[in-house]
């Protein structure tokens, strides 16, 4: 865990790696000034994470807390292993793009307010 709800009692959970992380820092902030338990998880590694004890990797993703979010700006291809058949994923479907950074990212849904919104929409409170 990067940062996590005060008291450690998530509602959703933010997943991210690399680059991404400090987008997915920023949107919990935000979050949390709403008033809305959010838990940043920085995961590097699927294959590090999966030889973790199940008691570890429950602490980290509590299987309890349905609402997750994964961001990826490469492929989505695997993180529904970790949000679930109802998590969202915000990443590349396609092959990428051409463009500034900035507009390529505003275009796939990079920006810590469309996290801050697949997050709110995994809670119903879009």
């Amino acid at each position: 865990m990067l940062a996590d709800a005060p008291g450690g009692n998530p509602e959703v959970i933010i997943i991210a790696s690399g680059s991404e992380v400090s987008l997915a820092v920023e949107a919990h902030e935000k979050l949390l000034s709403e008033g809305i338990r959010s838990r940043v998880v920085s995961m590097p590694s699927w294959e590090i994470f999966e030889h973790q004890p199940q008691a570890y990797r429950d602490n980290v993703l509590p299987p309890n807390v349905k609402a997750r979010v994964a961001v990826e700006q490469a492929s989505i291809l695997g993180w529904e292993r970790y949000v679930g058949d109802s998590g969202r994923v915000i990443g590349m479907n396609t092959f990428g793009a051409s463009a500034p950074l900035k507009e390529l990212q505003r275009k796939f849904g990079f920006e810590p307010d469309q996290v801050i919104l697949a997050a709110k929409q995994q809670l119903g409170r879009s």
